[in-house]
């Protein structure tokens, strides 16, 4: 009877062991696999979720001023119109 217990506990005692060595093994893979998205990653050119966001500032900044520079001169042109000027030369648009 004793012999029995102890085989169950020296089997517990080894599949104990194993679980944690499974563990380890899977904490050890998902770090090497993080590590090799990373350099991934980071050969590709890739912007910063900052960097994005800094452009995507600048670029509705810019954005905005032109629509506005846009009106200020309709308003100009109006009013020159109305005055009897010359009418307003059409630019070319840049490419």
């Amino acid at each position: 009877m004793q012999s029995e217990k102890r085989i169950f506990d020296d089997l517990a005692k080894v599949l104990n062991g194993v679980a944690g060595t499974v563990a380890g093994m899977g904490r050890e893979a998902e770090a090497s696999m993080r590590e090799r998205a990373r350099e991934w990653a980071g050969g590709l050119d890739l912007v910063s979720r900052e960097e994005f966001d800094a452009v995507k500032t600048l670029a509705a900044n810019a954005r905005a001023e032109a629509d506005a520079l846009g009106k200020r001169v309709s308003a100009l042109e109006a009013a020159l119109k109305a005055k009897g000027g010359a009418a307003p030369v059409k630019a070319k648009p840049s490419k």
